[in-house]
């Protein structure tokens, strides 16, 4: 499953997992959260895909949800189980193989560490897994980059380049799509496309 952008990218946030979580555990995202968190009803089962500190799947914990959480760095897996108190698995994001499992899948800045080959194939991963009438968030930071950057892959998207690639999936709807600035202190220069899809 591991290939070369793979191990960079989990090498990176392997050896930088304690950080990474020091950076992003308290960035506040509430509204996209509670966004997110609107489209469900109460109780609903989420799979937080590339869960990375753990911040997200603590809040929908706290709120009442149920959380599958799941990260392909085995340091980053073992912080969040200390931050949230759930199990929290390692796998790689085309190891996803449930069926019609989630009402919700959250993948915050995740699946943006893939090949723009690869993100067709984990997206109707993420599809399959989805319940009918679920909702995925995502999120790409904005622009047209594609390689390694800081020691890790990157896949960027711009609303254009997304609606293109979305064409292909005939069960997915854009519900919602906007651009942010970065939550982190001293990125607010950067900045985000996040999507609602919704299948139906």
């Amino acid at each position: 499953m591991k290939n070369n952008y793979y191990d960079s990218t989990i090498l990176y946030y392997n050896r930088n997992a304690a950080e990474f979580c020091d950076n992003t555990v308290n960035a506040n995202i509430t509204q996209i959260q509670d966004l997110f968190l609107s489209k469900l009803e109460k109780n609903s089962y989420i799979l937080d895909f590339g869960c990375g500190s753990g911040r997200d799947t603590k809040y929908f914990l706290e709120l009442g949800f149920h959380v599958d959480a799941v990260d392909g760095s085995e340091e980053l897996c073992r912080l969040a189980e200390k931050y949230t108190g759930i199990e929290v698995k390692q796998m790689y994001f085309q190891e996803l193989s449930e069926i019609d499992k989630y009402d919700g899948i959250w993948a915050c800045s995740s699946i943006l560490h893939l090949p723009h080959n690869e993100l067709t194939d984990v997206l109707k991963k993420m599809t399959k897994a989805l319940k009918q009438g679920g909702v995925i968030y995502t999120s790409f930071k904005y622009g047209t980059f594609e390689g390694v950057k800081d020691g890790r892959y990157f896949t960027y998207m711009t609303k254009k380049s997304f609606d293109i690639f979305i064409q292909e999936f005939k069960e997915l709807t854009i519900e919602e799509e906007w651009i942010t600035a970065d939550a982190r202190p001293g990125r607010g220069d950067e900045k985000w496309l996040n999507l609602i899809l919704r299948k139906s």
